[in-house]
């Protein structure tokens, strides 16, 4: 499998894209093609080069949320099957949040509720079609989620980061549900007590054997990766610094720099997109301003006005009172 510290993604998810480009004709490039190995997980660098090319190949803008509506709980790995064999919707969610680095490492996942309404984040670190792949993600849990349920799972809406890559009713009339854009976040939300619905391929035994692969599998990768090692620490101690964050993973502040550089990030753009995720969803609550600049460790309520006007175009009193939409 290669180096198990290489970021990858598991080839049956490449599949699903190879697989949609077939089915509408695109010509992917046969050197691409060549580098999928059968049984062998992908790099993400080549991951990357393959959204790139199906992206560039389609005439539709909207492609990588198609190919989420079309993808199939067998382009998951073992971690779709682990997923659809559990009693609840909740507790499908909790393994997902756990065992996602199966599937692969672009991003992870953050399940967290806010009165009512529950909400399964999406936390990229992509750095190619970012917007595309997202849409994929979210596109897929909605459209599976509603398989696995028998139909019953009924969302409040899909609030994603980006700009709308297409006219916003397209994307309505796609995902049957609301969708919000420029939202400082990418998630998925629903009433809280949907958290309880029983799934139709609910199958304990199963669930169980799945889960010790699933171990098995993310103790091969040497998971958690570093990236998300990192997230975790900072939404854990959003006051925390390079290097307070370094130590605690036994590193040096310059070899935690080196090693986020090579994966084309680093720890300054890693913290404030943690931080830009937090305000965001802080700013959604009764939490008054100054105090959520103290939370996440601004000096002052003015080093946060101007920090979050930078990540959104918005002061935080607009985008509270708003959509969250620059001027």
């Amino acid at each position: 499998m290669g180096d198990s510290s290489e970021h990858s993604v598991t080839p049956l998810y490449s599949q699903a894209i190879v697989q949609a480009a077939q089915r509408q004709g695109l010509v992917l490039p046969a050197e691409l093609l060549a580098q999928l190995r059968p049984g062998q997980r992908v790099p993400l660098a080549t991951q990357d080069a393959l959204w790139d090319a199906f992206c560039a190949a389609s005439s539709d803008p909207l492609a990588g949320l198609q190919l989420g509506l079309e993808m199939q709980i067998g382009h998951l790995d073992s971690v779709g099957m682990l997923l659809v064999t559990c009693d609840t919707f909740g507790e499908a969610l909790e393994e997902l949040v756990e065992y996602a680095p199966v599937v692969g490492d672009g991003g992870e996942f953050v399940l967290h509720s806010e009165g009512d309404q529950a909400f399964i984040d999406y936390q990229p670190h992509l750095r190619i079609r970012s917007a595309e792949r997202v849409e994929a993600v979210l596109a897929s849990m909605l459209s599976l989620t509603r398989w696995a349920t028998g139909g019953r799972f009924q969302p409040s809406g899909i609030w994603f980061a980006h700009a709308p890559l297409a006219a916003p009713g397209e994307y309505h009339s796609l995902l049957g549900c609301p969708v919000h854009f420029n939202a400082g976040c990418n998630h998925l939300g629903f009433a809280t007590d949907q958290l309880a619905l029983p799934q139709i391929q609910a199958n304990s035994a199963l669930r169980d054997h799945l889960r010790q692969l699933a171990d098995h599998n993310l103790a091969a990768l040497g998971q958690h990766s570093l990236t998300a090692d990192v997230q975790r620490l900072v939404r854990q101690h959003p006051r925390w610094g390079k290097e307070r964050v370094a130590a605690e993973l036994d590193l040096s502040g310059r070899h935690l720099n080196r090693r986020l550089g090579e994966e084309g990030l680093s720890f300054k753009n890693l913290r404030e997109s943690v931080l830009q995720q937090m305000a965001c969803r802080a700013l959604h609550s009764d939490q008054r301003v100054a105090e959520i600049a103290e939370a996440l460790g601004f000096s002052d309520e003015g080093a946060f006005v101007r920090a979050f006007r930078r990540w959104q175009g918005v002061t935080p009193a607009r985008y509270k009172a708003g959509d969250g939409s620059a001027p």
